[in-house]
């Protein structure tokens, strides 16, 4: 048995010396060896356990892996526009009535402005009583109601009037602008293609200096996070946050909307044969 895992080592150390040429057909002493060992094995194949549940066969494929990044630039056409619409009353029922009636204003307003009823979500709503801690104890001086609307799909052409109008309407804040670019998936597989065709300049560049070749794609993976919204206008949403300047805003259609390009990125790992 001792002599039979001695063969059995011999066997794979020799298949493990391989390189990326291929194997040399001509007869030696050491093919000679390695023949004879593989017929001993044959000889016992039938009697001798596998080790450790270990394949018979041992793979001797070379590869190599290689990963890369790629971007391309996108100009946003759409945004979405986070809406908070408070309200203040004594009464609980007063305060809900009179944030409803907001709520419905501006949205009415925003359905005039062609913004597809679909595209407006009531993302969040709240109502808690007002206290007064001037006294010994707190008491309840009135109710405080907020409903948060998230618009999406919206034409960055027309968001300047839309912000402005909105605030006319009704809305207290708006708390984030972001901008998205509405093909942004055909971006994104522009730049998985470019980030492929990197990839394997790479592994060429490396293969060439290995004195190798490189063959088929044994696998390929997507490295990069998928996200359609790119980045928030801090700069214009404070200024809407402002209730000193609301009233300037809302009488002047001057946002100034300048959302740039988008940098759209796509990254992959690559595995290659060598030969």
């Amino acid at each position: 048995m001792k002599k039979i895992y001695a063969q059995l080592g011999l066997g794979i150390a020799l298949l493990g010396l391989t390189g990326c040429g291929a194997f040399s057909k001509e007869t030696t002493p050491q093919n000679q060896d390695a023949a004879a060992i593989g017929e001993s094995l044959s000889e016992v194949s039938d009697a001798a356990p596998v080790a450790m549940g270990a394949p018979v066969a041992a793979s001797n494929q070379n590869s190599i892996t290689v990963s890369s990044s790629e971007h391309v630039t996108a100009v946003p056409d759409i945004a979405e526009v986070v809406y908070s619409v408070r309200t203040e009353a004594r009464e609980a029922a007063d305060c809900q009535q009179q944030n409803t009636e907001s709520v419905g204003q501006v949205t009415e307003l925003l359905k005039s402005l062609s913004i597809d009823e679909a595209s407006i979500q009531t993302s969040d709503y709240y109502m808690n009583p007002v206290y007064d801690y001037s006294g010994n104890r707190a008491r309840v001086t009135g109710y405080e109601a907020v409903t948060t609307l998230t618009v999406s799909d919206i034409p960055i052409d027309g968001l300047d009037n839309i912000l402005s109008r909105s605030v006319s309407s009704g809305i207290n804040t708006i708390q984030s602008i972001t901008y998205q670019a509405s093909k942004y998936d055909e971006s994104y597989q522009a730049a998985l293609s470019a980030a492929v065709e990197t990839a394997y300049q790479k592994a060429q560049v490396l293969a060439d200096a290995a004195g190798c070749n490189v063959g088929a794609v044994i696998k390929i993976e997507e490295t990069s996070s998928y996200s359609n919204a790119r980045y928030t206008d801090t700069a214009l949403t404070n200024k809407y946050r402002s209730e000193a300047v609301k009233e300037e805003y809302a009488l002047a259609d001057t946002a100034g909307i300048m959302p740039g390009e988008i940098q759209v990125e796509a990254s992959v790992m690559v595995e290659y044969q060598l030969y």
